[in-house]
């Protein structure tokens, strides 16, 4: 079954027959982790690093790194993964084409994602990060494997 993880939002599954597919990564950072002992596998779409001090932390968390990142991972250790077991790969991040760009939202998203999880003792890869293209992400739950497809940034 296909499930599709939108702006802000994770998706964990343990069924090995499940696809997760996010679409449109540019300045957004996705994640995917795989636990092979636990056949669990899972994806979150990261939109900003930082909740605003003004937005209730209930609403949405996974939208930004602080919150979303620590929600994620825990939620595949309550299925059963353990930390040193975990395949966590960074997608996303990318630069805008804009010159104009002052906030660098890609980046920050970035070192937003790092920091949380190495905060959390996750190990993780950069497997596609950065340029000024966008990224949509589609990975097997059985294999964990994902499969990532690119377009330039177009504004």
């Amino acid at each position: 079954m296909d499930n599709i993880v939108g702006l802000g939002d994770a998706f964990i599954s343990s069924s090995p027959d499940d696809k997760i597919k996010t679409f449109a990564l540019a300045s957004c950072v996705g994640i995917t982790a795989f636990c092979s002992s636990a056949h669990v596998a899972g994806m979150i779409h990261i939109v900003l690093p930082f909740r605003p001090k003004n937005i209730e932390s209930s609403q949405n968390p996974c939208y930004y790194a602080s919150t979303g990142v620590p929600l994620f991972i825990n939620s595949l250790l309550e299925k059963g993964c353990k930390k040193s077991e975990l395949t966590v790969n960074i997608y996303g991040g990318a630069n805008s084409i804009n010159f104009s760009d002052c906030f660098n939202i890609g980046l920050r998203n970035l070192h937003a994602v790092q920091d949380s999880l190495k905060a959390l003792g996750i190990r993780y890869n950069l497997a596609d990060v950065g340029g000024c293209i966008s990224r949509t992400l589609m990975m097997d739950v059985g294999t964990g494997s994902v499969k990532v497809n690119t377009l330039p940034i177009i504004i």
